[in-house]
C-alpha cells in the first residue's frame, strides 16, 4: 500500500452532478477511471475464521485476483480499497505496494464504504472528469472483455443524455421461487427450539426481464456520491450502487456479462472459482 496508514474522509457535502463527465469520449485524456473496491466486510457466510476476501484459492488471496483483473487494464489509473479499520491483513499482501493502490477505512455497510471511497477520490487534486467503477472484492474472476464492454459506456454517454452508467448483469436463467412468509403471531409466541418449519413457496415468479446484478458497476463520480449521500440520509433500502441512482430516478444500464464471474459466497463457491481462475490463466496463454 502506497500510504503509511488508512485513510479516513469525512466531508459528506454533495458535489454539482451537472459535472459528470458524460460528454467524453471513451479515449479522451480528461477522463479518469478509478476502481474502488468495499472489502470491509467480514463475510459471516464463509464459515471462515478471516474474511473471504482473504481466502486463499488458486496460489493467492481472492482480493488479490480481483485487484490484479483490474491492475491489468490499461484505462484503470488507480484503486481505492475500503477497508475495516481493524484489518491487519491487507498490508501483508504485497499488491497492497503497488503505488497505483490506496486504501481507506471502510464502514459497517457495503454502502458507507463505498461512500467512504467516494470522498476520499472526491477530495483528490485532479481536471478530469472521474469515472468511478465498484467493483466486489469477492468477484476475482472479472474477464477483460466484460471491462472492455462496461468501460463503452462513456463513450456512449456521448450520443446519449441518457447514458448515465450501468453494471454487468446477467439475465435469470432458472425458474424462479418467492418465499411463503410466515404470517406475524401477536402477540408472539416463543417455540421450541427443536421446532423446524419447511420453507415453503408463496408462487412462482416471472423471470421474463429480470436479471443478476454483477459488478464492476460503473459511474460518474459526483453523480454517484450524490445519489448515495441522498439514498443513505433518506433510509432507502441500498444493495449496490445502481440501487442508489434507480433511487433517485436514474436508469443505469445494463450489459451483459459472463456468468463466470462469480461472487464467491459460500464455501462451495471457492472450489468453482478456482476452476474458472485456472481456465482463464489457460485462456491468457494461448
Amino acid at each position: 500500500m502506497n500510504n503509511s496508514k488508512l485513510h479516513s474522509p469525512t466531508d459528506h457535502s454533495p458535489i454539482d452532478s451537472s459535472v459528470t463527465g458524460n460528454s467524453l469520449t471513451d479515449d479522451n485524456p480528461l477522463t479518469e477511471i478509478v476502481a474502488l473496491i468495499p472489502a470491509a466486510g467480514i463475510g459471516s457466510r464463509m464459515k471462515s475464521d478471516c474474511p473471504k476476501q482473504y481466502l486463499q484459492v488458486a496460489g493467492k488471496t481472492i482480493l488479490e485476483h480481483t485487484l490484479a483483473a483490474l491492475l491489468a487494464h490499461p484505462r484503470i489509473q488507480r484503486i481505492i480499497v475500503a477497508l475495516n479499520p481493524a484489518d491487519t491483513q491487507f498490508n501483508q499482501l504485497a499488491i497492497a505496494s503497488d503505488p497505483r493502490v490506496t486504501a481507506v477505512i471502510g464502514g459497517e455497510e457495503r454502502a458507507d464504504s463505498v461512500l467512504a471511497g467516494l470522498n476520499y477520490v472526491s477530495g483528490l487534486p485532479t481536471d478530469r472528469a472521474i469515472w468511478v467503477l465498484v467493483h466486489d472484492a469477492a468477484r476475482p474472476c472479472l474477464h477483460r472483455d466484460d471491462l472492455d464492454n462496461l468501460l463503452r459506456l462513456i463513450e456512449q454517454g456521448t450520443d446519449s443524455p441518457d447514458v448515465c452508467g450501468g453494471l454487468l448483469a446477467s439475465p435469470v436463467r432458472d425458474t424462479m421461487k418467492r418465499m411463503l412468509m410466515k404470517p406475524m403471531i401477536s402477540p408472539p409466541v416463543k417455540e421450541p427450539s427443536s421446532i423446524r418449519y419447511p420453507t415453503m413457496i408463496a408462487h412462482t415468479v416471472d423471470r421474463n426481464g429480470l436479471w443478476h446484478a454483477l459488478t464492476p458497476q460503473l459511474f460518474p463520480l459526483p453523480l454517484l456520491r450524490d445519489c448515495l449521500i441522498k439514498a443513505l440520509a433518506e433510509k432507502a433500502c441500498i444493495t449496490d450502487e445502481s440501487s442508489a441512482l434507480e433511487y433517485c430516478g436514474y436508469h443505469p444500464v445494463l450489459v451483459n456479462g459472463r456468468a463466470d464471474n462469480i461472487k464467491v459466497t459460500q464455501p462451495e463457491d471457492l472450489a468453482l472459482a478456482e476452476f474458472y481462475l485456472s481456465r482463464k490463466s489457460k485462456e491468457s496463454i494461448l
